[in-house]
């Protein structure tokens, strides 16, 4: 049975939050289908109502613009990879073990989509991996960061930091590593898929050898010792 999820994201990225109505949830439903299918730069609310045999007028009384739907479901995909995170982890002792199923969590986060009846996370997952970094790599992100939009990705690095210090309490670059092993997954899978002289993935068992691969990288650099 699938779980109507909620998460408390950041007020200001909406007008009313879609979580908390039908309408709202259909809106993002057929948003990750359109975002998916067109790309972000093609994708406009005119298209969505459209889809949606709705209005643009009924999308704007949710978003006050694309930018913000699409920051929007960036940091719903990041409480959603922490909440993986905490659940695989909530009785496991060991911290290495601990790492090894948060970066699997992250691996394969697209995979599991049988705990929300309105978000397709294997859709999602690909709108992150392709457009994610666009919800930052913009000129007004302090702006947005005094919002407090980026809570959701600080958090979900956060507790990948405090990991890796239970595992190596002297390791200097916790919250460095969280955050580069996140955006490794996201690149690594992109350009396997589409500049794959920029990876040492293959097209075949990408998912499988990418999670040796981060491990590697993760536990190598933990215990590094110049």
């Amino acid at each position: 049975m699938s779980l109507k999820l909620r998460f408390e994201l950041p007020a200001k990225l909406f007008v009313k939050d879609p979580q908390d109505s039908t309408y709202g949830r259909r809106l993002l439903q057929n948003a990750v289908e359109l975002i998916d299918e067109l790309g972000f730069e093609s994708f406009t609310f005119r298209k969505l109502a459209k889809k949606m045999e709705s209005s643009e007028v009924s999308i704007y009384r949710y978003f006050e613009n694309k930018h913000l739907l699409l920051l929007y479901l960036n940091c719903w995909y990041w409480e959603w990879v922490t909440y993986l995170i905490d659940y695989k982890i909530a009785n496991v002792k060991d911290s290495t073990e601990k790492l090894r199923k948060a970066i699997h969590c992250m691996v394969y986060a697209n995979q599991e989509s049988t705990l929300s009846d309105y978000i397709n996370e294997g859709l999602l997952f690909q709108i992150i991996m392709k457009d994610g970094a666009k919800t930052y790599h913009v000129s007004r992100v302090d702006e947005e960061n005094k919002y407090g939009f980026f809570i959701p990705y600080k958090e979900m690095v956060g507790r990948i930091a405090a990991i890796i210090e239970e595992i190596n309490p002297a390791f200097k670059y916790a919250k460095s590593l969280g955050s580069t092993l996140y955006d490794m997954i996201n690149n690594q899978i992109y350009y396997a898929q589409h500049l794959p002289r920029l990876t040492s993935l293959g097209k075949k068992n990408t998912m499988r050898e990418l999670e040796k691969m981060v491990n590697h990288f993760a536990f190598g650099t933990i215990h590094y010792k110049p």
